[in-house]
């Protein structure tokens, strides 16, 4: 791909107001935390922050596209993205809407429990969606779709993106598309989504269990639930399985068989933000010409890293973060 390519991001801006505690709450508990700390995030944003992190040294240009309110926050999270050199240009400020906000609590372990207030995010309109489907200059670009923002913007995107032949599966789409699932919508609505063939589908255990309708857990059935996926309509599928690793279900695969990565021997610090640095890093190395199963491996190694890190976005690696925590060189050479 041209390395002026763009690596478009339709989703989700957030503030995060994260509370270490001892342990997660059972239902009705109360538990004393840490100070509160108010922290960039949003799946698209954070999404965002880690691809440019990751595509910088390539030359890949990445750009945010999504809803914030008229309010402080909405104010910090675009500068946020301008300090992170991501083209925030098309985020586009919502009046009388609030920004949304992540409520986080995590424990001494690095597991969290996430509650969501969308807010603005809600008000994705038809300008919004043509301007992450274009990636301007008519050069090929990755749209990289999360589902924090309403589940009828997300299929017009795709639709937006592969043009009414590729929506069809007929001729091959001008954008790459990754569209990660989380949360998982309703099965009739997912299934919707993947009638649209999007290029690439990354979901964890859980959401794959939500859209499959059966249970997944462990690195045998994520590679099961990856086929599963490919054959509801994606032309490929993730199946994040944690520490465990990933499977990988697609179009190169020899014969049928899924194949899977085992997890990097790291220390988890915090776990928040590494599901996105996966999806991150994955839409950066396809954006890079990178092979499909070694994207796979390298978006794995950048999840991993961001693991071993405090915080979602101040988490997320560079390449040499990568390296030195995994023993994993990121894939992509530098353009100097």
């Amino acid at each position: 791909m041209d390395p002026l390519a763009r690596l478009t991001v339709l989703g989700s801006l957030n503030m995060d107001i994260s509370v270490t505690v001892p342990a997660l709450p059972a239902p009705g508990a109360t538990v004393l935390g840490g100070a509160a700390e108010f922290t960039p995030g949003g799946k698209g944003a954070n999404q965002a922050v880690a691809a440019a992190r990751l595509a910088a040294a390539a030359g890949i240009c990445v750009r945010m596209v999504g809803c914030v309110g008229d309010d402080d926050f909405g104010r910090a999270l675009r500068a946020n993205l301008k300090n992170e050199g991501i083209d925030e240009r098309a985020v586009r400020t919502v009046p009388g809407a609030p920004t949304g906000i992540a409520m986080i609590t995590v424990d001494q372990a690095g597991e969290n429990i996430i509650t969501v207030a969308p807010g603005a995010n809600r008000e994705v309109s038809e300008q919004d969606i043509a301007n992450a489907a274009d990636p301007g200059g008519g050069v090929p670009g990755v749209l990289v779709i999360s589902a924090e923002i309403p589940l009828p913007a997300i299929v017009r995107a795709l639709d937006g993106a592969h043009g009414a032949a590729g929506a069809g599966g007929g001729t091959a789409p001008r954008v790459l598309t990754v569209v990660n699932l989380a949360p998982a919508p309703p099965r009739a609505d997912a299934a919707g989504i993947l009638r649209r063939r999007p290029d690439w589908l990354v979901v964890n255990e859980p959401e794959a269990a939500a859209i499959l309708g059966a249970p997944v857990g462990g690195l045998a059935a994520a590679a099961r639930a990856s086929a599963g996926l490919v054959a509801a309509g994606a032309r490929n599928a993730v199946v994040t399985a944690g520490a465990a690793g990933a499977a990988y279900h697609g179009a190169d695969n020899s014969e049928s068989s899924p194949r899977t990565v085992r997890a990097f021997a790291i220390q988890a610090r915090d776990t928040v933000g590494a599901g996105d640095t996966f999806v991150g890093a994955l839409a950066v190395a396809l954006a890079g010409g990178v092979p499909p199963a070694e994207a796979v491996t390298a978006a794995a190694a950048a999840a991993a890293a961001a693991a071993t890190r405090p915080g979602a976005q101040a988490g997320m690696p560079r390449p040499a973060d990568v390296a030195a925590a995994t023993g994993h060189a990121w894939p992509l050479a530098t353009t100097h």
